[in-house]
Formats: structure tokens, C-alpha cells, sequence
């Protein structure tokens, strides 16, 4: 077993910790004020190749592996969870989805402006009566021939509004169940497709959020993914990536918030010391960081497991039912260790917090992870 990084992974986890200190920081605290998507920092992350990590050369992407993808995660999160999510999004589900399951033509008109940073993409699984329930899906796609007739409404898709291209789920053949539904690619601007509302969100208030309607959506047969009835696989599937992706989000906001509660013990002073001299801070850092190096073991594990071919079912839902866990549990004592101040928008933390919730939702809520780990070990 080695535990140590590369020398590229090394290079790859400076350039995004550079990247997210010098471009993401700055107006960080603005953007979650007033809900602003990091358009530029956006732009900047597709040149820099972040957008397309793992995708091949060939399509444009960076070609590089799982680990190096959850490493940049961590430390853009560190910093800002609105703009690691996009990161994430992007790659995890929209790429992977399409280089995995897409065609050669799928692959040359989408993956490759999507890899290079040129657009960005989202998934579109959720709806008002179908989140972790994922199989009631009650947007339909009618099989017509030739192409499929769209209606339904989809919610809390991140990327909503910015997004050129979008994954859709949807059901073609009640009667089938699971095996009835689709993976469809639909384009920005296509007739009848409508953007909802953009949701006031508690965190993650950077990305842009929103509601999404489909009101006879004509989509050509050749955006399908895969064989007909082979979109609720499709969406498991790049789940269980995703949830790597989303694990590492969560592991770089509790290794952000515990930084700077590391710090801050350091120069606050209480009773004539440095609080960190007081036990009480002391146990609470040593708790914190015993927690985030466990998460990150079971981040790279997830990763580890995906690069090297293996199933990655069990150790990417473990890892991010722990890492979000840890993200709740860390950006809270990092806003206790800073007292009144924790409280207080320049100092970060309770920003940390508020985005550390989602973590335990989207992509699969914690209990959903426990059904998918328990079903694992019970199976064995």
C-alpha cells in the first residue's frame, strides 16, 4: 500500500489550490449574497482543463484519472462548494455519462465542447415526486417514430439556467417500470423547452439552481443513450461516479472550515492564551482532523476503486455517506471555535456550513447511501 501522492497528483492538487486562493476567493461572499453563478471563474476552469478532468484527448478532455479529479475537488471546495459543484456536475455525470454511454456522433457534437469548457452541462433526474425514488418517474417520452415527444418538469437541477446541454430521464413505457424509461439529450432552446425559477437556496447559493419544463419537446431519436429502456441504468450508474465527485466536495468543505478553525485557535486569544492552549479547542481540532483524514482515505479508496476498474458501488456511497457526515459535523465546530465571528460572513465558516448540508442530499441522500451499503454487505 502506498499512501503517498504522485508527483502529477501533487501538481494537479497546487494548481487547483492555487486557482481556488488567487480566482474563487475573491468575491466568494458576494456571489453567495446575491446568488451569483462564477461565470468567469466558470470560463477559467474550462481553459484550465477542471471542466473535462477525466475525459479522453481525443474528445478534448484532460485524460486524467479519478484520483487526480477528487483531489481538485477537495480544493476548489475548500473554498467555494457553488463552483466545485458545477466542477463536479460536469464532469461526473454529463462527461462520464456520454463518453461512457454516448455515441461516436453524440461524443463529436456534445462531450467535446462539454470537456473543453466551451459549454457546460446538466443531469436531469429529479422531479417533485421522484427524487430518491427515482424509478416514479412521471416526465414522459414518447416514442413518435423518429424522435420522442418531451413533457413533464424537472427540479433542483444545478446548472439549470447555464447549461447548453441536458441529460433528461424519462419515461417512454410505464408498463416496463424501470426498464421503460430513457436517457435523452436535449438542447438550450429547443421549442417548448421552458427554465424555471431559480431557487433561494440555503447554500451552494453561487450555482444556479433551477425548475425545469418540458412541453412537447421534440427530440431526435439520436439523442437517446443507449438502448431504448436503458435510462434508469444509465442514471445509477453515473450516480455511483457521481457520488465520488460529490464525496470529495464534501471532504474539501470540512478540510476548509477545519483550516480555518485551525487558524483562527492560533490567534484568538481567551484567558490570556491562544484558545487552541485550551483543551476544550485542543479536542475539537484533534476530533476534526482524526475525522477528515478517515473521509479522505475513503475518498481515495472510491476513487482508487474506479481507476482501477473495480466495482465502485460500496466504496463510493461510503464515501460520501461519511464525508458528508464529517462536512456537517466539522463546518459546525469551526463555527462553534470561532464563536461570535463564526457567526459572521467575513470570516467564511458559516457559509461552509450552509453549503455542507447538500452534501448529505443531492445525488442521493445519506439514507439512500445506507439502503446501497447495506444491500452491498447483506448481498456478500
Amino acid at each position: 500500500m502506498d499512501f503517498s501522492l504522485s508527483e502529477e497528483h501533487l501538481m494537479i492538487q497546487e494548481a487547483a489550490r492555487d486557482f481556488a486562493q488567487n480566482e474563487l476567493l475573491p468575491g466568494v461572499i458576494e456571489r453567495d449574497d446575491n446568488q451569483q453563478f462564477p461565470a468567469e471563474q466558470v470560463k477559467k476552469m474550462g481553459e484550465l482543463g477542471f471542466l473535462g478532468m477525466m475525459v479522453d484527448p481525443k474528445y478534448l478532455g484532460s485524460g486524467m484519472d479519478t484520483m487526480s479529479y477528487v483531489i481538485a475537488m477537495e480544493e476548489l471546495s475548500k473554498v467555494d462548494a457553488s463552483s466545485s459543484v458545477i466542477v463536479s456536475v460536469n464532469n461526473s455525470l454529463v462527461c462520464y455519462g456520454l463518453e461512457t454511454y454516448g455515441t461516436e456522433e453524440q461524443k463529436e457534437k456534445y462531450l467535446k465542447r462539454l470537456a473543453s469548457g466551451e459549454i457546460i452541462g446538466a443531469f436531469c433526474l429529479s422531479e417533485p415526486e421522484a427524487g430518491s425514488d427515482a424509478t416514479s418517474q412521471k416526465t414522459t417520452a414518447i416514442d413518435k417514430g423518429n424522435h420522442y415527444v418531451i413533457n413533464g418538469t424537472k427540479n433542483w437541477i444545478t446548472n439549470g439556467n447555464t447549461a447548453s446541454v441536458y441529460l433528461v430521464i424519462a419515461q417512454t413505457d410505464r408498463e416496463k417500470g424501470h426498464k421503460g424509461i430513457n436517457a435523452l439529450i436535449v438542447e438550450k432552446g429547443m421549442p417548448g423547452f421552458e427554465i424555471g425559477p431559480k431557487e433561494n437556496k440555503l447554500g451552494i447559493r453561487g450555482s444556479d439552481t433551477h425548475s425545469l419544463i418540458f412541453n412537447d419537446v421534440k427530440v431526435p431519436k439520436e439523442n437517446r443513450i443507449g438502448e431504448d429502456g436503458f435510462g434508469f441504468k444509465f442514471a445509477m450508474k453515473t450516480l455511483s461516479g457521481g457520488r465520488i465527485g460529490i464525496a470529495a466536495q464534501a471532504l474539501g468543505i470540512a478540510a476548509g472550515a477545519y483550516e480555518l478553525a485551525l487558524k483562527y485557535s492560533k490567534e484568538r486569544k481567551a484567558f490570556g492564551t491562544e484558545i487552541s492552549n485550551h483543551q476544550a479547542i485542543a479536542f475539537k481540532l484533534a476530533d476534526m482532523h482524526t475525522q477528515i483524514q478517515a473521509a479522505r482515505h475513503l475518498v481515495y479508496k472510491a476513487a482508487w476503486d474506479k481507476d482501477q476498474g473495480n466495482n465502485y458501488d460500496l466504496s463510493g456511497a461510503m464515501a460520501k455517506l461519511y464525508a458528508s457526515q464529517v462536512a456537517m459535523e466539522t463546518t459546525v465546530e469551526a463555527v462553534q471555535i470561532h464563536g461570535g465571528n463564526g457567526f459572521v460572513k467575513d470570516y467564511h465558516v458559516e457559509r461552509l456550513m450552509r453549503d455542507a448540508k447538500i452534501t448529505q442530499i443531492y445525488e442521493g441522500t445519506s439514507e439512500i447511501q445506507k439502503i446501497v451499503i447495506s444491500r452491498s454487505i447483506l448481498r456478500d
